[in-house]
């Protein structure tokens, strides 16, 4: 063995533990010749020996005493107020301090400092603050009306007999001008004698050569006994039939003057009427009114000449679209909705006035929630008929009125409306109803260090932000915000009870913030809508439209007698918009007979029940259920609550009665 190959063994020789057991070894063949307990002593002295150099060589490595000089301990309160390098009360709010989390020294309140193990670990996802046009859609229920403008009542111009009824039933489609019935009047039969008259007079001065005796001093006598005729309501041909006959007619055809249905028939065949006696009335079906009600809060998304497109249980899969020609300027205050009317194309005949519909309108928000339809800028349009849109001035083709510019109706915003608004998605949102927060990912700091390698660890801020309103998947930032931000999309939760952990306070739940105390008596005044709701829900699954028409009314009374109104602030803003949904659901849906529409309408009030529990609690004793059936309204899906936990399908019957899902349960008491 070498020098070199022994000098390894030789350092190992020289090191404290074996010097040790070199001296213990000497220690015990001394010993050895000493009584026991002194050698006991020896063994004692010597342990104490080999302690005591060994501690004494201990201490604070160099790297050590560099990182705590660097980064001393620092104390804070549980507020996170401020920072000090020594323990205490805290200066503002006089609460004890407490050492720093290494993770949380650097950082201002309601930041968070955490690994990138610690990110991928919890599933904690971002997405940049964008600019970008999005669309609030807005859901109107309704139904299928005539178009008043395109009605017509045949009346009797003459008194006289209705001799003959051609049509004799409603519902008849009729062609213009064809016949309906046939009257007897002597005072047609003198107008007529009046013109057959003056016609032969016409005929002899013509003969004798005498020209025409009207000529420069107005209408002549066979023109003004024409006219008559006319106003009595016979057309040009008949007159002219009168005149080749030579002789009276005693009885009066009168003809359509439209194309359409009848959908009144007033009269009798034998019955005498006097002028004015209404006998038909007739509807051009060719063009309907679809009448929805929209909910007080979307009104400010819709605008006239709007498109909306809409689907009827009567033809499942077809969308029909019309655009909107009226909102009604007067808001309704018992169920707090808006009508709104939109003109619907109908040339197939497939809408059938009566029929309920689902209706959908798109408005694409810009800059500060503002509605407007590029499509739309530059264009002229009728201010009474919506579907005359030109590209240049000009008149309606209908009406004759002039049409005007589309932005003064308020169909196109103005200029700043082509900045598309700042959005973050739905999930971003922690709503905690007085405020909203979202936790935002800071830029990553320049490291000072340039030898340490790997990016700095991610830290995460917590900021009450002002949102607008929500448009689909998305809210539209009015505060709190800057574009390319990178906001928390999934883990927001997670990132708020780790800030809990660390004894900071949450985002969710900031000082001042009590939770809502819901009184027991008002909770008890919700019982009865509860209870009359459930019976409605199993009327509607057993298929019983008498019952369920029943206790829609009841619900409505159980609603009226609940308090208007409740002292507590933040309780009393819930109320009222849950009173408000509640009562425009219930309206919607009042004096419904058949069961399918009363589907129709159960819906919003299904919803507005669910939230009405989720928010101020179940007022019976037993368990409710939020339950779910993913097949209503061609797949789009609806809920309902319910009583038990076997599904009790309110909306199909008992066609799929057991079809659907428990999603939630609803125990007795406050939330």
């Amino acid at each position: 063995m070498t020098n070199n190959q022994a000098a390894p063994e030789l350092q190992d020789a020289m090191s404290p533990p074996s010097r040790f057991s070199r001296l213990l070894a000497r220690g015990k063949q001394w010993m050895r010749t000493i009584p026991p307990v002194l050698s006991m002593v020896g063994i004692l002295l010597a342990i104490g020996v080999w302690a005591g150099y060994r501690l004494a060589g201990r201490g604070p490595r160099p790297d050590e005493q560099a990182a705590e000089a660097e980064h001393p301990t620092m104390w804070t309160c549980s507020m996170m107020c401020v920072q000090l390098p020594e323990p205490g009360r805290c200066p503002v709010c006089s609460m004890d301090l407490v050492p720093l989390d290494a993770d949380m020294i650097g950082l201002r309140p309601r930041q968070l400092r955490l690994t990138e193990a610690a990110v991928a670990l919890a599933d904690i996802q971002t997405t940049p603050i964008r600019r970008q046009y999005v669309a609030k859609p807005v859901r109107m229920v309704g139904k299928v009306d005539y178009d008043e403008t395109r009605l017509a009542s045949i009346t009797a111009r003459v008194p006289g007999r209705l001799d003959r009824l051609y049509v004799d039933y409603t519902g008849v489609a009729v062609r213009k001008g064809e016949h309906l019935v046939s009257i007897y009047s002597p005072e047609l039969i003198v107008a007529q004698q009046e013109l057959l008259v003056a016609h032969r007079n016409a005929q002899r001065n013509a003969g004798r050569g005498d020209g025409n005796p009207g000529s420069g001093r107005g209408a002549t006598p066979v023109e003004l006994a024409e006219e008559k005729l006319r106003l009595l309501g016979l057309l040009d041909r008949q007159i002219e039939e009168i005149k080749q006959r030579g002789t009276p007619s005693d009885h009066l055809t009168v003809c359509a003057p439209i194309g359409g249905v009848i959908i009144e028939r007033h009269a009798t065949e034998g019955m005498y009427v006097e002028t004015g006696s209404r006998i038909y009335t007739i509807a051009d079906l060719s063009q309907v009114w679809v009448l929805m009600d929209a909910y007080e809060t979307d009104v400010p998304w819709l605008r006239y000449g709007q498109e909306v497109e809409f689907t009827s249980e009567s033809h499942p899969g077809e969308v029909f679209h019309g655009r909107i020609a009226f909102i009604d300027p007067m808001l309704n205050n018992r169920t707090r909705t808006v009508r709104v009317r939109v003109n619907v194309p109908n040339l197939d005949g497939k809408l059938k006035p009566g029929m309920f519909v689902r209706a959908l309108a798109r408005s694409r928000l810009a800059e500060g929630g503002r509605v407007f339809d590029p499509s739309m800028a530059g264009k002229w349009i009728s201010p009474l008929h919506p579907e005359i849109i030109k590209d240049e001035a000009g008149q309606c083709d209908i009406c004759g009125i002039d049409l005007v510019p589309a932005e003064e109706l308020g169909i196109v915003a103005s200029d700043r409306a082509d900045q598309p608004p700042l959005v973050i998605p739905v999930t971003a949102a922690l709503i905690t109803g007085r405020r909203a927060v979202v936790y935002v990912r800071l830029p990553e700091p320049e490291r000072a260090d340039e030898q340490e390698e790997g990016p700095a660890d991610p830290v995460f801020e917590g900021r009450e932000v002002m949102l607008g309103p929500r448009a689909g998947d998305y809210y539209l930032v009015r505060h709190g915000l800057e574009e390319g931000e990178l906001v928390v999309t999934q883990g927001n939760f997670k990132l708020d009870s780790e800030l809990q952990l660390r004894a900071q306070a949450s985002m969710m739940s900031l000082p001042g913030d009590a939770p809502m105390n819901i009184p027991d008596s008002f909770l008890r005044t919700l019982a009865p809508l509860f209870e009359h709701y459930l019976k409605l829900q199993e009327a509607l699954a057993e298929d019983e439209p008498e019952e369920a028409a029943g206790h829609w009314q009841a619900a409505r009374v159980a609603l009226e007698a609940a308090p208007e109104s409740m002292v507590d602030r933040r309780l009393d803003a819930a109320w009222s918009s849950a009173r408000t949904r509640l009562h425009a659901a219930l309206a919607a849906g009042a004096g419904v007979e058949n069961i399918q529409p009363m589907r129709v309408w159960f819906e919003p009030l299904a919803k507005a029940m669910l939230d009405l529990a989720a928010t101020f609690g179940n007022p019976l004793t037993d368990v409710l259920y939020e339950a779910y059936c993913p097949m209503v309204d061609g797949d789009r899906g609806a809920p309902w609550l319910q009583a038990g936990e076997t599904i009790d399908n309110p909306y199909f019957g008992f066609l799929m009665r057991r079809c659907g899902e428990i999603r939630r349960p609803f125990p007795p008491g406050p939330p």
